[in-house]
């Protein structure tokens, strides 16, 4: 006999593939081993990965934290979210610590600004609080909202003044070190939103410091939280 013609192989793949899945399910159950035996080599003849090749496979996929829909109530942030799918989480903030100033007295310039208008933090305070915000947009569908950030020196006066024990004693204060925030009475106010950012808010540094807690040696305050990185480096978690 002559050579086989050189299509007959492919023709024989396409008969395999077409029993598979066209002439299989119309017959229904007829030779299912035949048929699983032959479609698993038809695949493999094409250079597919077979069924039990894609079962057997310990590859798991995850869906990035970036992907996920807001829902009604927050849940808390797996602590092995990658960072990376955050890579420039504040555009223009190169998250570089820069202490060229005394308290309530550094440069606009040495600082980072924030989502909300006029508000700015040291550059690591202020790359990880964007960080932390990315992940509440996440759960809530918004930004989280503040009130206060970095305090000048003038604006610390200003506070003792008018809110005498409210206020740190000028010169001072972690604003001041452009390292704490205060939340919107609308944050403060909804327990889902406080208990998950007390959930999560240290994963990325942030938190309610102690004294400002209930029961705690300072006024009750909530709303203020600070980057305990850098009130540790620089001896302020008072």
């Amino acid at each position: 006999m002559g050579a086989a013609p050189r299509w007959l192989p492919r023709a024989g793949v396409l008969a395999a593939l077409a029993t598979a899945t066209i002439a299989v399910p119309l017959a229904g159950a007829g030779q299912p081993a035949q048929s699983g035996s032959t479609t698993q080599a038809a695949v493999a003849a094409l250079g597919y990965p077979t069924a039990m090749e894609v079962l057997a496979s310990d590859v798991q996929q995850t869906t990035p934290t970036s992907l996920l829909a807001g829902v009604p109530g927050a849940e808390r942030v797996s602590d092995t979210t990658s960072r990376s799918l955050t890579r420039d989480p504040l555009p223009g903030c190169d998250g570089q610590a820069r202490e060229s100033g005394q308290n309530g007295q550094i440069p606009s310039s040495d600082l980072c600004a924030l989502w909300e208008p006029d508000q700015m933090l040291r550059g690591d305070a202020a790359v990880a609080l964007s960080e932390l915000n990315l992940n509440f947009r996440a759960a809530f569908g918004r930004d989280i909202c503040l009130t206060d950030s970095y305090r000048s020196l003038a604006e610390q006066r200003r506070l003792a003044y008018t809110k005498p024990g409210l206020a740190a004693s000028p010169g001072t204060s972690n604003h001041g070190w452009g390292l704490a925030i205060d939340l919107c009475t609308s944050e403060n106010s909804k327990s889902d939103v406080m208990s998950w950012l007390s959930d999560n808010g240290p994963i990325f540094g942030w938190d309610n410091p102690q004294w400002a807690r209930r029961g705690g040696s300072g006024a009750f305050e909530p709303w203020h939280w600070e980057y305990v990185p850098g009130t540790t480096e620089m001896g302020t978690n008072y």
